[in-house]
């Protein structure tokens, strides 16, 4: 009887820190040895010298989700798992929205039964909260104690902003349970004026939608989100940082000790508004929110990237076709306000990361696995995910960095009618993924059935060595002898 049901031989094993030739012993899903020559294993994988990664983390992805104006995704769990599969993802963590009136028990619960019975990954949830009464306020101390420690709040769009007060709530319930706090940084009321008035001067082709969400009003966001987070000391997540403004705001904030993390998205770096303006309604395949911005802030993004401002670079796959069921629900000439927002990307995430990065010289590889997986392990609370060492879960990507592509819609194994990467050339393709010692693609074959991916309780935020903020009123009540916490 073999000592390992697997084992990967030949390969070059990339971690978060380096790069070395080993093989990989894999016994009951778990990673249990790695070694310079491993023997035996039922099955032996040969790498044949190819790379060999922590399968990505994608934490940042709406699948069978509503939007607040009740537009469903294209991807379910099962379509959403497999396109996250082919793209190199042995994990990923969707989104669980809370739409007002209904209670966070009721969205789980939605939640786990159209996931448990579908997903091909393993996956967690984060929570989006959207309605902080103070029933919502009391059920959260019971989904932390689930395992789904993050969620995500709103600053814009008028269905989910929960205002300033709110989220002081919600951050001052997650620094007490050690939840992360997730936040879409926009300040709303910059651009619903600017939507007012390039609809009254009948600006409304899908070209304008990145003129009508201005840069300010990300910066002015992310600066009151930190503030709001270091008000009561908690720790803050900004997502999907499309600008050189914001993201200097991260790296000043986390240098002065804040308990800060952020990421950026392969959107802000591959396009810029200038896909909005494409012939007649194609550019409406590029909105999103934020915008895409231009060239010179692209590479300012890769410089962020490069330095250690972002903890990862996720995808936002926000799945909407082009047609009546996503982004022309309201008409196959809708203006700008009225289209879906999302692009989709989760099966193009890494494979393009890879390109871009690491294929120009602009990332090593370890930087490539802290951007894939490694941070997102670590930020969300994945304990067993993300590292290639005995005792972590067995998911691993074999890459062969020579592999030449033109993207295809087909390639994306998902269910949209049209990938804005289409036709671009990326070298560097995952050949196998493997989840928990599952294969679960290999060459090209899905080999993974629905229902096979676990729900992962996930630990609480670390903050690590971050010293955070104490804002010096809370010492100041103290010293009146009222001694009150944040």
């Amino acid at each position: 009887m073999s000592d390992f049901d697997t084992v990967i031989h030949d390969g070059t094993v990339v971690t978060a820190h380096e790069t070395v030739r080993a093989d990989i012993g894999i016994r009951g899903g778990v990673i249990a040895a790695i070694a310079g020559r491993i023997s035996g294993g039922a099955r032996r994988i040969d790498a044949g010298g190819r790379l060999v990664m922590p399968g990505g983390i994608e934490g940042h992805c709406h699948i069978a989700q509503e939007s607040s104006t009740g537009i469903m995704t294209a991807d379910d769990y099962y379509s959403g798992s497999v396109s996250a599969a082919f793209g190199g993802n042995s994990c990923f963590i969707p989104f669980a929205a809370q739409h007002r009136g209904q209670t966070i028990a009721d969205v789980v619960a939605t939640y786990d039964g159209r996931a448990a019975a579908n997903s091909v990954l393993d996956y967690s949830y984060h929570l989006i909260i959207s309605d902080p009464s103070p029933a919502v306020l009391e059920e959260l101390p019971g989904v932390f104690a689930r395992g789904i420690t993050s969620f995500k709040v709103f600053m814009t769009y008028d269905l989910m902003n929960i205002g300033d007060g709110g989220m002081l709530d919600i951050l001052t319930v997650a620094k007490r349970h050690g939840a992360l706090t997730m936040v879409h940084a926009e300040n709303n009321d910059m651009v619903k004026w600017m939507n007012r008035r390039f609809v009254a001067a009948g600006m409304e082709e899908p070209k304008y939608h990145a003129l009508s969400r201005p840069e300010l009003a990300e910066e002015e966001a992310i600066n009151r989100a930190v503030s709001l987070a270091k008000l009561v000391d908690a720790a803050l997540f900004v997502v999907h940082v499309s600008t050189r403004g914001g993201a200097e705001i991260v790296r000043r904030e986390k240098l002065a000790g804040t308990r800060l993390f952020a990421e950026t998205c392969p959107q802000y770096l591959a396009f810029t508004r200038d896909d909005l303006n494409r012939p007649g309604m194609e550019g409406a395949k590029y909105i999103c929110s934020p915008p895409l911005r231009d060239h010179a802030t692209q590479d300012a993004l890769w410089q962020h990237i490069r330095t250690g401002t972002f903890e990862s670079v996720s995808s936002d796959h926000a799945p909407y076709r082009a047609d009546a069921s996503g982004k022309f629900v309201n008409g196959d000439d809708a203006p700008y306000p009225k289209i879906a927002n999302g692009m989709p990307g989760i099966a193009m995430r890494l494979p393009w990361l890879f390109s871009e990065g690491v294929g120009k010289a602009r990332i090593t590889l370890p930087e490539f696995v802290r951007l894939s997986s490694a941070n997102a392990a670590r930020v969300f609370g994945l304990e067993r995910k993300g590292a290639i060492l005995p005792g972590y879960d067995a998911d691993i990507a074999i890459w062969n960095p020579e592999e030449r592509r033109r993207v295809t819609l087909a390639d994306q194994h998902d269910n949209m009618d049209y990938t804005p990467f289409e036709g671009m050339d990326v070298t560097g393709w995952p050949e196998l993924v493997m989840n928990n010692g599952r294969v679960v693609v290999e060459k090209g074959v899905l080999k993974a059935r629905p229902g096979e991916g676990r729900f992962i309780a996930r630990k609480p935020v670390d903050t690590g060595a971050m010293p955070g903020h104490r804002a010096v009123e809370f010492d100041i009540a103290a010293a009146y002898g009222r001694e009150i916490a944040p």
